[in-house]
């Protein structure tokens, strides 16, 4: 299974430099949340959402490589939205709102090179429903896993998607960008799936953290995980909220550890725009919710 049927996933990939950048263009409609737990983002458009504001609805979530520089992806994919009459209305004006986040790939490809608004426009030209690639591709080309003893041990990242069908037929489902501090572990047998490469094959860096210290602090702000979560279930913004903050035990789940300082992991949830649904609802989809970001993360490292 991949995204629900409307949603459309675009990779723009730059293989040899080891960069590049993801679009999901969500269906008319679409209202989004978000939730940032890493200590080290690096992010646009993510204050729109926050519940009680005026802008609920979202046309684009961009996820892109080259730290900061890579946000100019955004820029071309909300000019590309612009060209085609998309966007929040405000009077004969339309203003696409292009929520983005970004990781470090900088120091695993050429320095030089990240993702720009022709990047952002490719990727949405390449748009398509039931996309599911996986691997070095997009935001995840030059992503990588377990630094803890430099970005030279690490492990390949990548993009991973995941998805399930509740019992009453809707779906919940995720994206991930997975480049993260940690290691990519099994959430069943905490077995270690990706990470960094130490000098004996059973090297974990969350117990290495504890039991052995590190002789260097890492780079600052140079991991992340980003997730993108959408589901065809409707919800209202606050409530949606809450399903980003859910969606961030699958990245605990799955990486280990987590939400660091030195990590910009954000959650991006997405839905049609309704009611608030009942609590019964809100708790299968939040736990849908983690379920599919943790099988997400384990699919962009295999």
């Amino acid at each position: 299974m991949t995204f629900p049927a409307g949603y459309r996933i675009g990779h723009a990939t730059e293989s040899e430099r080891r960069t590049g950048c993801t679009v999901i263009l969500p269906p008319a409609g679409t209202i989004a949340a978000v939730d940032v737990r890493g200590g080290a983002p690096g992010t646009r458009e993510t204050g729109v959402f926050t519940p009680g504001n005026l802008v609920s609805e979202i046309h684009a979530v961009v996820l892109a490589g080259g730290s900061a520089f890579g946000l100019a992806a955004a820029t071309g994919v909300s000019a590309w939205l612009r060209e085609r009459g998309v966007g929040f209305s405000i009077g004969s004006v339309r203003v696409p709102i292009v929520a983005a986040a970004v990781l470090f790939d900088l120091a695993v490809g050429d320095p030089r090179a990240f993702p720009d608004e022709a990047m952002g426009r490719a990727a949405c030209d390449a748009a398509s429903e039931g996309n599911d690639a996986s691997g070095a591709v997009g935001a995840g080309a030059g992503a990588t896993v377990g630094k803890l003893l430099g970005a030279g041990n690490a492990s390949s990242g990548g993009i991973g998607i995941a998805a399930v069908r509740l019992s009453s037929g809707e779906t919940v489902a995720a994206l991930a960008a997975v480049n993260a501090f940690g290691d990519v572990v099994d959430p069943g047998s905490g077995a270690v799936l990706a990470g960094a490469r130490g000098p004996d094959r059973e090297f974990r860096s969350e117990r290495a953290l504890l039991e052995r210290g590190i002789p260097e602090p890492p780079p600052s702000g140079g991991h992340t995980t980003l997730v993108c979560v959408a589901t065809t279930i409707p919800f209202d913004t606050g409530a949606l909220k809450r399903v980003a903050i859910e969606s961030h035990d699958g990245i605990a789940r799955a990486v280990r550890p987590a939400h660091t300082v030195v990590d910009g992991d954000v959650v991006f949830a997405l839905a049609p725009g309704g009611d608030c649904p009942s609590v019964p609802t809100r708790l299968r989809v939040g736990a849908a919710a983690a379920e599919v970001t943790a099988r997400a993360i384990i699919r962009a490292v295999r």
